[in-house]
């Protein structure tokens, strides 16, 4: 099936910016229609953003993308036909992809950025503008990650940092097979490892660990019973100490992803 062409106004009367020499391209690929019609409407009607193409399935996303060569792909997990999980690893030659979806478990959030996904947006986590700001950071190599996927990928890098520091070369898998007391030695050593790691103090290491989740400033000052303000220079040292300028550039490097 060949692509469709999308151009929808926005329904919600937003003033784009200013209009750049090239707008961003996007493919948006998604088994739903609804949901494809939805994101289409709401990026194309942004002056610096066009959906060029939709695509019902992996199949029609690669045929999609090679033919248009868009800037970003945005990719569901569970399509009919070719699945998302299925296409990525030939969609990534093509474009950088975004996951989004309403998959959120684990072990697929794992294996899509094994496979080279850029980022990971699970649905009923994010704003209208944060999506927009996310597909704009995919373009230009800032990943981007929703809340429940963040906490998938820092277990991961945990459960690996455990693995490297003791030894194991496989990680216990089925329930029961790690006892509460030795999960908790396990979190223990390794934020001790990831704190020496970047020279982050325990604060700015629990701060860090609460921006990965996907808290804001408000979230995190509550959480930590400290002021906002205290809460920015905690952050201001943390981006100093790993090299970054966005929260998203920071959960990276914290989760091993970048």
């Amino acid at each position: 099936m060949p692509p469709t062409p999308a151009t929808s106004p926005n329904p919600f009367g937003h003033v784009p910016p200013s209009t750049p020499s090239t707008p961003l391209r996007i493919v948006v690929a998604d088994d739903n229609p609804v949901v494809r019609a939805g994101l289409t409407a709401l990026l194309s009607g942004r002056e610096d953003i066009t959906v060029v193409a939709e695509a019902a399935d992996g199949r029609e996303a690669y045929d999609a993308a090679a033919a248009l060569r868009p800037d970003v792909i945005l990719l569901d997990v569970r399509m009919p036909g070719v699945d998302g999980i299925s296409a990525l690893p030939h969609l990534v030659r093509l474009a950088p992809v975004m996951m989004l979806t309403y998959s959120h478990e684990p072990e697929v959030v794992h294996e899509t950025v094994r496979l080279g996904a850029d980022g990971y947006l699970v649905h009923g986590e994010f704003t209208v503008e944060q999506l927009v700001t996310a597909v704009r950071d995919i373009k230009e190599g800032r990943p981007h990650f929703t809340p429940t996927a963040a906490g998938a990928l820092m277990e991961l890098a945990r459960s690996r940092m455990h693995a490297t520091a003791h030894g194991v070369s496989e990680l216990p898998t089925g329930t029961g097979a790690v006892s509460p007391q030795h999960l908790s030695r396990m979190q223990f050593d390794v934020g001790r490892s990831l704190r020496s790691r970047f020279q982050l103090s325990t604060r700015e290491a629990e701060i860090m660990d609460l921006i990965a989740s996907g808290m804001n400033n408000q979230q995190i000052a509550a959480a930590c019973f400290i002021s906002e303000k205290t809460v920015k220079n905690h952050i201001n040292h943390i981006f100093a100490k790993l090299h970054t300028t966005t929260r998203s550039q920071a959960t990276a490097k914290w989760l091993g992803v970048a």
